[in-house]
Protein backbone atom coordinates (compact mmCIF):
# COMPACT_ATOMS: atom_id res chain seq x y z
CA UNK A 1 0.00 0.00 0.00
CA UNK A 2 1.37 3.47 -0.79
CA UNK A 3 -0.07 6.48 1.33
CA UNK A 4 1.49 9.93 0.77
CA UNK A 5 1.44 12.43 3.63
CA UNK A 6 0.97 15.73 2.44
CA UNK A 7 -0.99 19.62 4.03
CA UNK A 8 -4.38 19.59 4.61
CA UNK A 9 -6.55 21.30 1.32
CA UNK A 10 -8.79 23.70 2.34
CA UNK A 11 -11.32 22.21 0.32
CA UNK A 12 -10.94 19.28 2.10
CA UNK A 13 -12.42 20.01 6.50
CA UNK A 14 -15.90 19.05 4.84
CA UNK A 15 -15.26 15.58 4.31
CA UNK A 16 -13.37 15.30 7.75
CA UNK A 17 -16.31 16.90 9.61
CA UNK A 18 -18.20 13.82 8.16
CA UNK A 19 -16.12 11.10 9.12
CA UNK A 20 -15.37 12.73 12.69
CA UNK A 21 -19.54 12.95 13.33
CA UNK A 22 -19.51 9.40 11.98
CA UNK A 23 -21.31 7.37 15.02
CA UNK A 24 -19.29 3.99 14.81
CA UNK A 25 -16.24 6.38 14.24
CA UNK A 26 -17.29 8.40 17.54
CA UNK A 27 -17.70 5.56 18.81
CA UNK A 28 -14.17 4.12 18.42
CA UNK A 29 -12.63 7.88 18.94
CA UNK A 30 -14.51 8.40 21.93
CA UNK A 31 -12.39 11.36 23.54
CA UNK A 32 -13.86 14.25 20.81
CA UNK A 33 -16.00 17.04 20.97
CA UNK A 34 -19.04 16.67 23.32
CA UNK A 35 -21.57 17.17 19.94
CA UNK A 36 -19.62 15.72 16.83
CA UNK A 37 -22.50 17.21 14.61
CA UNK A 38 -21.37 20.89 15.93
CA UNK A 39 -19.99 22.48 12.47
CA UNK A 40 -18.78 25.57 14.33
CA UNK A 41 -16.73 23.62 17.25
CA UNK A 42 -14.97 21.29 14.35
CA UNK A 43 -14.34 24.75 12.32
CA UNK A 44 -12.98 26.76 15.40
CA UNK A 45 -11.03 23.08 16.30
CA UNK A 46 -9.36 22.92 13.07
CA UNK A 47 -8.83 26.83 12.22
CA UNK A 48 -6.86 26.45 15.75
CA UNK A 49 -5.02 23.52 14.43
CA UNK A 50 -3.92 24.52 11.35
CA UNK A 51 -2.61 28.11 13.16
CA UNK A 52 -0.70 26.61 15.59
CA UNK A 53 3.14 25.87 14.59
CA UNK A 54 3.34 23.76 17.33
CA UNK A 55 0.87 21.10 15.86
CA UNK A 56 2.12 19.04 12.91
CA UNK A 57 -0.97 17.82 10.64
CA UNK A 58 -0.94 15.38 7.67
CA UNK A 59 -3.72 14.79 5.34
CA UNK A 60 -3.25 10.69 4.31
CA UNK A 61 -3.76 10.66 0.57
CA UNK A 62 -3.68 6.63 -1.00
CA UNK A 63 -3.50 8.35 -4.38
CA UNK A 64 -7.30 8.63 -5.44
CA UNK A 65 -7.67 11.07 -2.26
CA UNK A 66 -8.23 12.18 1.07
CA UNK A 67 -8.60 8.94 3.64
CA UNK A 68 -7.84 10.05 6.79
CA UNK A 69 -5.74 12.52 8.40
CA UNK A 70 -2.79 12.32 10.94
CA UNK A 71 -1.28 14.75 13.57
CA UNK A 72 1.36 15.22 16.38
CA UNK A 73 0.66 17.93 19.11
CA UNK A 74 1.77 18.61 22.90
CA UNK A 75 -0.50 18.29 25.96
CA UNK A 76 0.03 18.58 28.86
CA UNK A 77 3.81 18.65 28.69
CA UNK A 78 3.89 14.98 26.24
CA UNK A 79 4.25 14.89 22.59
CA UNK A 80 0.87 12.91 21.34
CA UNK A 81 0.12 11.35 18.12
CA UNK A 82 -3.57 11.03 16.88
CA UNK A 83 -4.91 9.63 13.37
CA UNK A 84 -8.21 9.40 12.31
CA UNK A 85 -9.17 7.59 8.93
CA UNK A 86 -12.46 7.15 6.74
CA UNK A 87 -14.40 4.87 8.34
CA UNK A 88 -15.66 3.30 5.32
CA UNK A 89 -11.63 2.66 4.85
CA UNK A 90 -11.23 0.99 8.07
CA UNK A 91 -9.21 -2.08 7.71
CA UNK A 92 -7.07 -1.72 4.88
CA UNK A 93 -3.80 -0.97 6.56
CA UNK A 94 -4.24 2.96 6.17
CA UNK A 95 -3.56 3.49 9.80
CA UNK A 96 -0.47 1.29 9.68
CA UNK A 97 1.25 3.04 6.42
CA UNK A 98 0.53 6.51 8.08
CA UNK A 99 2.05 5.87 11.22
CA UNK A 100 4.49 4.56 10.05
CA UNK A 101 5.17 6.93 7.40
CA UNK A 102 4.44 9.76 9.80
CA UNK A 103 7.10 8.64 12.53
CA UNK A 104 10.13 10.44 10.18
CA UNK A 105 8.17 13.49 10.24
CA UNK A 106 7.66 13.80 14.04
CA UNK A 107 10.89 12.59 15.54
CA UNK A 108 10.19 14.19 19.47
CA UNK A 109 10.63 10.90 21.31
CA UNK A 110 8.97 9.80 23.49
CA UNK A 111 5.91 10.15 21.52
CA UNK A 112 2.79 9.39 23.21
CA UNK A 113 -0.95 7.86 22.20
CA UNK A 114 -4.10 7.63 23.78
CA UNK A 115 -6.68 4.50 22.97
CA UNK A 116 -9.88 3.54 24.13
CA UNK A 117 -10.27 0.26 25.67
CA UNK A 118 -13.19 -0.70 23.28
CA UNK A 119 -10.82 0.05 20.09
CA UNK A 120 -8.26 -2.57 19.92
CA UNK A 121 -7.91 -1.62 16.05
CA UNK A 122 -6.19 0.94 17.24
CA UNK A 123 -3.86 -0.41 19.62
CA UNK A 124 -2.86 -3.07 17.14
CA UNK A 125 -1.48 0.15 15.01
CA UNK A 126 0.32 1.18 17.67
CA UNK A 127 1.79 -2.01 18.67
CA UNK A 128 2.75 -2.59 15.51
CA UNK A 129 4.61 0.66 15.39
CA UNK A 130 6.71 -0.42 18.73
CA UNK A 131 4.57 1.77 20.91
CA UNK A 132 4.12 -0.08 24.20
CA UNK A 133 1.02 0.44 26.28
CA UNK A 134 2.54 1.85 29.50
CA UNK A 135 -0.76 3.08 31.84
CA UNK A 136 -4.49 2.67 31.94
CA UNK A 137 -7.33 5.45 33.78
CA UNK A 138 -10.63 5.94 32.90
CA UNK A 139 -11.56 9.28 32.02
CA UNK A 140 -15.23 11.15 31.10
CA UNK A 141 -15.01 11.07 27.34
CA UNK A 142 -17.02 13.89 25.86
CA UNK A 143 -17.61 12.75 22.75
CA UNK A 144 -20.10 9.37 24.41
CA UNK A 145 -20.83 11.29 27.54
CA UNK A 146 -19.76 8.37 29.67
CA UNK A 147 -16.40 7.80 31.10
CA UNK A 148 -14.38 5.41 29.22
CA UNK A 149 -11.34 3.27 30.21
CA UNK A 150 -8.44 4.78 28.23
CA UNK A 151 -4.98 2.74 27.66
CA UNK A 152 -1.78 5.68 26.87
CA UNK A 153 1.05 4.27 24.79
CA UNK A 154 4.79 5.52 24.69
CA UNK A 155 7.22 4.91 22.14
CA UNK A 156 10.39 5.45 23.26
CA UNK A 157 13.72 6.92 22.10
Amino acid sequence: MTITLRDLRDSEPDQLFEWERHPAAVEMAAFTRADPSDRVAFDTHYERVRNDPSVILRAIDDGDGLVGTIASFTMDGDREVSYWIDPARWGEGLASAALGAFLSVETTRPLFARVAEHNPGSARVLARAGFAEIGTETSFADGLGRDVVEHTYRLAP
